[in-house]
């Protein structure tokens, strides 16, 4: 199957990367610190949900702030050793021009850039979730990504693992790639659906790039 694109936009976590033991160490941790029963943990989504979401499910309002703080200090201090590339991450984005891909996280800049420098990813374009004001599943992150690499938004590719996610990039009018690196296919509802980015490759042409996914 082939694709024509005038920009990638790639989730990280899940997409580009696996943090998984990371995320759930020091967000198990963050919940004993703050009084949180497993059973009170267990009922919250926190794959692909920005932390300040997630805090705000679980704790008064006058406590998010710091326990956002406090979650992002965790998921930093753990990233050494914590974080590796998912298959055919780098050689899909090597094959890219740097001005036609960006990632797009439901992380914050620090947390999404120190999970990147630990596997040697540098993105041209990052919209994390200090950029926004609402995110996944709202389109707005796919959106500011479109908007700030020039590209048409019905003419961008979308690569998730996550629901919220898939729904973004359905609501921004995006073409959706799911990849089945966290969630059972049953869970992706997305125009094509791959096991990683290994079935995946492109080739840039003036202005565009090509996409083939394989099977």
């Amino acid at each position: 199957m082939k694709i024509q694109a005038e920009a990638l936009l790639f989730d990280n976590d899940g997409t580009l990367v696996s943090s998984l033991e990371s995320v759930y160490r020091c967000w198990t941790r963050w919940a004993r610190e703050y009084g949180i029963t497993a059973e009170e943990f267990a009922r919250v989504e926190l794959h692909g949900r920005p932390a300040a979401e997630i805090a705000a499910d679980l704790l008064p309002p006058e406590q998010v702030g710091g326990a956002v703080a406090r979650i992002e200090e965790l998921e930093v201090s753990d990233v050494a050793g914590g974080v590796r590339l998912l298959p055919g991450t780098r050689e899909l984005l090597e094959s890219l021009p740097a001005d036609r891909w960006a990632v797009v996280t439901s992380a914050t800049r620090v947390l999404a850039e120190a999970r990147l420098a630990e596997v040697g990813i540098r993105p041209g374009l990052l919209i994390a979730a200090d950029d926004i004001t609402r995110g996944k599943p709202d389109p707005e992150p796919y959106l500011l990504a479109a908007e700030k690499l020039g590209a048409d938004p019905a003419r961008c590719v979308v690569f998730e693992d996550a629901p919220a996610g898939l729904q973004a990039g359905r609501a921004a009018g995006m073409t959706t790639v799911a990849l089945a690196t966290t969630h059972a296919a049953a869970e992706l509802s997305a125009d094509v659906l791959v096991e990683d980015l290994s079935a995946v490759s492109a080739q840039a042409t003036s202005g565009a790039v090509e996409i083939t996914v394989a099977g």
